[in-house]
């Protein structure tokens, strides 16, 4: 299996504060992880701290991309 987390850094995400949020992102998805059984097929959307739809996270076969 694999752990894809794509997260979108373009021009005016994080509103100029990217290590920040990228920082509480991954908090917040270590934080939820125990919610997930981490098989193929599970995933979510990561939203930023103004909870704007910024990327996505996904549990995938080891030969899927």
């Amino acid at each position: 299996m694999k752990f894809l987390l794509e997260v979108d850094m373009g021009d005016t995400a994080f509103d100029g504060d990217a290590v920040q949020e990228l920082g509480r992102i991954l908090r917040y998805w270590g934080g939820n992880l125990r919610h997930y059984e981490l098989k193929p097929g599970d995933g979510s959307v990561v939203y930023d701290s103004a909870y704007r739809e910024v990327g996505r996270w996904s549990i995938v076969e080891a030969d899927a991309s």
